[in-house]
């Protein structure tokens, strides 16, 4: 007879054999979903803040432009700060901000003016780098040197490298008509136009000969012409160089760094 030790053990059923349930995996799009929600709202608000910010930051330099400097309430100034401005606005300093105006006129001086400055702080204090181009055509140039007694504006003219105008000498009753190309050059806030060829009903002359022909009623020509341009601009701009490019004359000024500042340089200037 058969004991418990030696009762052989017979397997269980299958129906009553435990068995483990397999995983159901878990759903990862809902959480894509979620945070690609949330990117998304991070990334709106972010450009609408950027422009809004924008905005207002171009808004306030073309008030401040308007209301500091001679410059009509009605003129139309193009501003642009590059770069994202939130950051520029959390670090205090503007790292470029270019103005442009088309046709700004102050009494006779009209041209059109760009300027750029570097590192501009939003709450007050010098600028790293700043200055301004000023360019002028053919009628804004004569605008300009019809307040130059003497100075035929009438029959100004921009060739190539030059400023050309001519004028009409009398010798013995008769009118004899010079031209002259000239030279721009900056001295001191003036514009200075310095006579560089001269010709005689047409054929080119040397100084030394139109002396010669009309004595002291050459002076007339042979001289320099100067504009003072610093009167129409403000005081903290200062005139380097001038050229004529192509069909304008074209001006540059420096600007000085503490313009922002310095209420005495926003007024204008002198010569």
């Amino acid at each position: 007879m058969a004991t418990g030790d030696t009762q052989p053990t017979l397997p269980l059923p299958d129906g009553l054999v435990a068995t483990e349930q397999p995983r159901r995996p878990r759903r990862a799009w809902p959480w894509l979903v979620a945070f690609g929600i949330v990117v998304l709202l991070a990334v709106g608000a972010w450009f609408l803040g950027e422009m809004i910010a924008r905005d207002l930051v171009e808004k306030t330099i073309r008030t401040q432009i308007t209301s500091n400097l001679p410059v009509p309430a009605d003129q139309e100034i193009d501003v642009d700060v590059p770069g994202a401005i939130i950051p520029q606005l959390i670090g205090g300093r503007l790292d470029e901000v270019r103005v442009a105006a088309d046709d700004i006129a102050i009494d006779a001086f009209a041209g059109d003016i760009a300027v750029e400055m570097r590192d501009v702080p939003i709450r007050g204090g010098a600028v790293s780098d700043a200055s301004a181009t000023v360019t002028l055509d053919e009628a804004q140039l004569r605008r300009l040197m019809a307040q130059v007694d003497g100075f035929p504006s009438d029959a100004l003219g921009i060739d190539s490298s030059f400023v050309t105008a001519s004028m009409e000498l009398s010798l013995f009753g008769a009118s004899i008509p010079i031209g002259f190309s000239l030279t721009p050059s900056a001295d001191e806030g003036e514009l200075v136009l310095t006579p560089e060829s001269l010709q005689v009903a047409g054929a080119d002359v040397t100084v030394d000969e139109l002396r010669r022909q009309f004595g002291v009623l050459s002076n007339a020509v042979l001289r320099d012409w100067p504009v003072c341009v610093a009167q129409y601009l403000p005081a903290g701009l200062a005139l380097d160089t001038v050229d004529v490019v192509g069909d304008d004359l074209v001006a540059r000024f420096s600007i000085a760094d503490t313009i922002l500042t310095d209420p005495a340089l926003r007024t204008r200037g002198t010569c």
